[in-house]
């Protein structure tokens, strides 16, 4: 489990301090994938370094398994950290690489080809770093991860550069590893991907906790809608409008507007249920192409709470 406290990290400049991570407090508990999310600037790399040890907090506190990482006796052990995948020296194979963190880590020898093979690089272990795609970097970054078979595993942005084939891969990877009980945290910019791997999420923006809850939970808080077509664009417009109008005079909110592109000539009602649109229609003669309930999309949900949390930081 990683468990933080009251985390703060504050760099001093020249002309005034600049917050990065405010009183941060949350845990991230095993047996589930934990996203975190935020916008630039949020806090969540200087997060991620101070719970790895690579950055004292000016407050509060970071713990891995109840205490801090570097305390561990064998930290690859408690927990694979990958936050900058290609910090490692070009001019070495991939597998020496690994017996080099292998061997300065007290961890068997074996479980060099152990990863290797996990990770899929065991072909290319005896090429040298530094010639490597920015997607084999990830998965060699993965590999030092997972050197020390360890209880969790904490990533920044671990699908950068992978192909569609190579993201799949890493999300059953961390679905499994979920699964067997153990701890994974990951950011990640790719909302849709994210929104299919990870059962809970950590949101915070300008270095400050929004959200802390399943992901359910958190899509939830984003009204879905009922996408409606139909071949008579106008009847519809016009029953739905009247639909629409009825629940506003009644004290509910509801709302009518175009639908995405790709579904040309339909229409997003908010506030109106699927039956009742359907009865509205029947009513009315008009005949429906299309009649959906759509949940909102986690880029969509995570946009409306940062948006609303800048600006109310900025009132």
């Amino acid at each position: 489990m990683i468990e933080v406290a009251g985390l703060r990290k504050v760099y001093r400049a020249a002309h005034h301090d600049v917050v990065a991570v405010d009183e941060l407090t949350f845990s991230v508990r095993p047996g589930a994938v934990t996203g975190f999310l935020g916008p630039n600037g949020a806090g969540k790399s200087t997060t991620m370094r101070m719970i790895a040890g690579l950055e004292a907090p000016s407050a509060g506190h970071a713990l891995v398994a109840g205490r801090p990482f570097t305390e561990h006796p064998q930290p690859m052990s408690a927990l694979g950290v990958l936050l900058e995948a290609k910090a490692m020296h070009p001019g070495r194979t991939a597998r020496r690489h690994l017996q080099v963190l292998a061997a300065t880590n007290g961890l068997p020898a074996r479980q060099v080809d152990t990863v290797l093979e996990l990770v899929g690089l065991a072909d290319a272990a005896e090429r040298r770093v530094g010639a490597f795609s920015m997607g084999m970097g990830q998965r060699l970054g993965l590999a030092a991860a997972l050197l020390g078979d360890p209880a969790g595993v904490m990533l920044d942005e671990p699908l950068n550069g992978l192909d569609p084939d190579g993201i799949v891969w890493m999300r059953e990877l961390l679905q499994q590893m979920a699964a067997q009980g153990r701890t994974v945290f990951l950011s990640s910019h790719l909302m849709s991907e994210m929104a299919l791997t990870a059962d809970h999420l950590i949101v915070v923006a300008g270095g400050r906790l929004l959200a802390d809850e399943s992901m359910s939970d958190f899509l939830a808080q984003t009204p879905s809608g009922v996408r409606v077509a139909s071949p008579q664009a106008a009847q519809l417009r016009e029953a739905l409008e009247q639909l629409v109008a009825h629940r506003r005079a009644a004290g509910h909110p509801a709302a009518l507007t175009a639908g995405p592109p790709a579904s040309a000539g339909a229409l997003i009602v908010q506030g109106v249920t699927a039956v009742e649109i359907g009865q509205a229609a029947q009513d009315r003669s008009v005949v429906l192409s299309e009649l959906v309930t759509v949940q909102a999309s986690l880029e969509e949900a995570f946009m409306k709470m940062t948006t609303a949390r800048v600006s109310a930081h900025t009132q």
